[in-house]
């Protein structure tokens, strides 16, 4: 029920257009699923995610078309001679780490309230007082108060549905990848911590779809399921927030260890962050570079530890003419 009370600038059809409009992807719905509450349901999809998207990937990795070759980043006769882990081993690990990650997931993860169980009338409404506030702040009292009379509906509208959850969402990818860079990093700066952790998942040095949560259990706990636990908790995230960033989070790490330079592939095309730029960090080459993932470069391009073809092939050339 709404108890907040309605500003001065909304008329009765500004406030009847924001309880009769919704955005696209908003469902009344309690459950997406009949099977299972939303909190539950949201420590499956990154497990299904990953399975779905590596199962692909390995079809294309065991298949003998021709047409592939001109996109896969290494020969398939690579990933058998250089690999130091067997593919059954990989899949124990793998396996593994959804069991801790979701066992965990359930202790962490709360039931919110979802679908027609928020009252999104109410929610909008606390908004028009700062909203207000800044339109007339920007624009002037005279201005500002014509644009709200006129549009205030639209603008909570578009503030409510849109403008905060993608800032919620794109804030909770800047808290990823900086937990992982940063935390990425130190396992390769430090001796023991690469030794004793991060050298497991290293022993791919050609990546393949399925390995990409290849990790010692530590550190795949410390590196994947607390960074996410705590880019949900930062950002403020709903329940279907956390479940949609979480499998896109999922999806770009799988794809990001697929093997394949696919120039039809939309999660390689949305960031220079893909299969290319993660399989240099797994080359000797490369092996102290390219630490971002696993949504965008801005850290290793900001701190210096990006590096590209171009600049292997620049080492290259420099060490034949010496």
């Amino acid at each position: 029920m709404n108890t907040t009370a309605v500003p001065s600038f909304l008329d009765a059809d500004q406030l009847r257009y924001l309880t009769t409009h919704a955005p696209f992807y908003y469902t009344p719905r309690t459950a997406l699923v009949s099977w299972a509450p939303d909190h539950i349901f949201a420590l499956a999809v990154p497990v299904v995610a990953y399975w779905v998207l590596s199962g692909f990937f390995h079809i294309l990795d065991i298949s003998e078309w021709k047409w592939l070759d001109k996109y896969r980043i290494h020969e398939s006769e690579e990933v058998k001679s250089r690999n130091l882990v067997s593919r059954q081993d990989v899949l124990i690990a793998v396996v593994l780490q959804h069991v801790v990650q979701t066992v965990l997931g359930y202790w962490w993860i709360d039931e919110k309230p979802v679908g027609a169980q928020v009252d999104h009338l109410s929610a909008i409404l606390r908004l028009a007082g700062p909203m207000s506030w800044v339109v007339q702040s920007v624009c002037g009292e005279e201005l500002g108060a014509h644009l709200l009379s006129t549009k205030g509906a639209q603008g909570l509208y578009t503030l409510y549905w849109w403008a905060i959850p993608v800032a919620k969402l794109l804030l909770g990818m800047f808290i990823i990848d900086t937990w992982q860079y940063f935390l990425h990093r130190a396992m390769h700066v430090n001796t023991f911590l690469y030794k004793k952790f991060h050298s497991y998942h290293h022993r791919l040095y050609v990546p393949y779809a399925f390995g990409a949560l290849y990790n010692h259990p530590f550190e795949g706990f410390l590196l994947d399921t607390v960074g996410a636990g705590i880019a949900e908790w930062v950002a403020h995230l709903t329940t279907r927030e956390a479940m949609l960033l979480f499998g896109i989070s999922t999806l770009k790490t799988v794809d990001d260890h697929c093997g394949y330079r696919l120039p039809w592939d939309p999660l390689q095309l949305i960031s220079s962050n893909n299969a290319d730029y993660h399989d240099i960090h797994h080359q000797v080459i490369g092996i102290k570079s390219n630490f971002s993932q696993p949504f965008f470069i801005h850290w290793d391009a900001i701190l210096g530890t990006r590096m590209t073809r171009q600049d292997i092939e620049m080492r290259r050339q420099q060490r034949k003419t010496q």
